[in-house]
């Protein structure tokens, strides 16, 4: 092992493992990123301040021209914020990370930081609300050109890459419908008009699917969801190349605020240890549940990755490990019906967050994607007879029983 002292005395004692040694992501969420101070702690520190002091005036001169390492103020770095950084950049398997105050700073971030007036980003049609308003409606008065694609069409996506684009987003899987993209096949065709590819990957997680390995550029987080995964914390984060991360992105966090803060950097730092776990149990029991309903009689669809009747299930196999913690479902019966379902849940809550530990069903129509017209609605296939089920770590047997007795009100 060997021991780094930084100029501000902080010891960097991460385990140095032999070059031909590559750590288990499971034992990095565990150790990665480590850093101790001199009190040697076995725990990470929680550094629950906004700012640092200098020996002298020529320090900190030094300190903010970059030319030493040192911690200038808590919007700029924080000793426990750069620990969740780290960790999650490593099971990501990225050059860099940068943490943020929630998932939709991180995402807004992640593009903003790359166009201005007259540059052109193309995203898959379907995606999280916040999302498609970011795109749609506030970069657009930027001037910032935008073109939606469906579907897994490479014809589709080759004309739309056919001139020059400044971004790709992605979503994959879709928040709620679980649509697919092929981000091999994406990547390689934005690469050629040197677009940089950006992926959402927060119904996959760092588990289930790893966008850089499948051509990528840049993946963020809802840190909120699977990486917290117990309803306690907001964050995000972008993971990516270090000449982005900090040559481009860094910057603009800086200036326009949208920080971290150290709790919520240490809450998600030990989150990290049982994330694996936790998406590993939930998915398995998300199979099982969306097995259950797509055989039950009151069930019009199940929209499930790892379900054979996915339409892009072959696809879903080759990206994912795992189908995910998230079903889509669409009964037989209107609104109403399904109001009367979701109320008569006795174990699963009715809430709009998703990746958690807890079972929580939502409906997607009259919520989470209520700003949307009912025309973008029908464009995604979100129907008013649509839930959207976070399965959490719950007994499967439980789960099934308890939508069981639920359907009775249909």
């Amino acid at each position: 092992m060997t021991k780094r002292v930084r100029p501000w005395g902080y010891q960097d004692s991460t385990n140095a493992a032999p070059a031909n040694w590559a750590l288990h992501p499971d034992t990095v969420a565990v150790r990665g990123g480590l850093a101790r101070t001199g009190f040697g702690e076995t725990g990470e520190a929680l550094f629950l301040n906004s700012g640092f002091t200098y020996d002298s005036a020529e320090q900190a001169e030094a300190a903010f021209k970059e030319e030493t390492e040192h911690f200038v103020y808590s919007r700029f770095g924080n000793p426990t914020v750069a620990t969740f950084e780290r960790r999650i950049a490593a099971i990501e398997g990225s050059e860099a990370a940068l943490a943020t105050s929630t998932g939709m700073s991180a995402m807004f971030a992640s593009v903003a930081c790359l166009v201005q007036a007259g540059d052109r980003i193309v995203a898959s049609a379907s995606m999280f609300s916040s999302c498609y308003v970011v795109l749609t409606e506030i970069l657009p008065k930027w001037g910032v050109q935008i073109e939606l694609v469906e579907g897994n069409d490479k014809k589709v996506w080759a004309a739309a890459l056919s001139q020059p684009t400044k971004v790709v987003f992605i979503e994959t899987p879709s928040n709620p419908m679980m649509q697919i993209v092929d981000i091999r096949m994406v990547s390689d065709l934005a690469h050629k008009v040197g677009a940089t590819v950006i992926v959402d990957n927060v119904l996959a997680s760092p588990v289930l699917q790893k966008p850089l390995e499948l051509g990528a550029d840049v993946v963020m987080y809802s840190a909120t969801k699977h990486i917290d995964g117990q309803g306690r914390v907001l964050g995000g984060v972008v993971c990516g190349t270090t000449d982005y991360i900090h040559g481009v992105l860094r910057q603009f966090i800086r200036h326009t605020g949208p920080t971290m803060g150290a709790f919520e950097a240490w809450v998600l730092t030990k989150s990290l240890e049982t994330m694996s776990m936790r998406v590993e149990r939930m998915s398995a029991s998300a199979l099982e549940v969306a097995k259950f309903l797509e055989g039950n009689s009151k069930v019009k669809g199940v929209r499930y990755p790892h379900l054979k009747s996915h339409p892009d299930y072959s696809l879903a196999k080759k990206q994912m490990s795992a189908g995910g913690s998230t079903i889509a479902i669409t009964f037989k019966g209107d609104k109403s019906k399904v109001f009367k379902f979701m109320n008569a849940l006795q174990v699963i809550d009715i809430s709009n967050n998703l990746g958690d530990s807890k079972s929580l069903m939502t409906h997607p129509s009259s919520t989470t994607h209520r700003r949307l017209t009912a025309e973008v609605q029908a464009q995604m296939n979100i129907t008013e007879s649509t839930v959207r089920l976070s399965v959490g770590l719950e007994h499967p047997s439980d789960l099934i029983r308890d939508i069981e007795q639920a359907l009775k009100a249909l």
